[in-house]
C-alpha cells in the first residue's frame, strides 16, 4: 500500500494540476504560523484523507480553514482502500456536501495506474513507427 504522502503527489501533480505541500502563513498574538494545504491548484485547496482513517475528518476543518487564508475553494479527497463507503467516509462525504465542500472519492488502484500510464498521455501524435 502506498503512503497518503505518495499517492497525494501523483492526485496532486498528475491529475489536479497542482503543488503538493503549500505553506499558508497567519498571525495569532503575537507569532506567526502556518498551515500546509496537500494540495493547492490555481482555484482549490485540496485536503486528502484515507477512508478508514477518523484523521480524515480533519480534512474538512484544514480544506475549510485553509480555503478562508488561501481565498480559494476547499476541496476533500477520500483515498478509498476498500470500495465500501464506511462510516468515516460516509460522515466526511456528509458534511462536506452539506457546507458546500467540493467532495471527491479516488482509489489508491486509481493513483497507481494513472501515474503507470502517464508518460503514454504526454506523448506527441504516434506515428507508424512509435517515434
Amino acid at each position: 500500500m502506498a503512503t497518503e504522502i505518495e499517492l497525494t503527489a501523483i492526485l496532486c501533480s498528475l491529475i489536479l494540476g497542482g503543488e503538493t505541500e503549500v505553506r499558508h502563513y497567519y498571525p495569532v498574538v503575537d507569532r506567526t504560523h502556518h498551515i500546509r494545504v496537500d494540495c493547492e491548484t490555481p482555484t482549490h485547496v485540496v485536503e486528502v484523507g484515507f477512508d478508514a482513517k477518523r484523521s480524515s475528518q480533519d480534512s474538512l476543518h484544514q480544506a475549510l480553514f485553509a480555503a478562508e487564508q488561501s481565498g480559494k475553494l476547499p476541496m476533500v479527497v477520500i483515498i478509498d482502500t476498500n470500495g465500501i463507503e464506511e462510516n468515516v467516509q460516509y460522515q466526511v462525504r456528509t458534511v462536506a456536501r452539506s457546507l458546500d465542500v467540493s467532495y471527491l472519492t479516488v482509489t489508491e488502484d486509481f493513483l497507481i495506474r494513472w501515474q503507470m500510464t502517464e508518460p503514454f498521455r504526454n506523448r506527441s501524435e504516434p506515428t507508424l513507427f512509435g517515434y
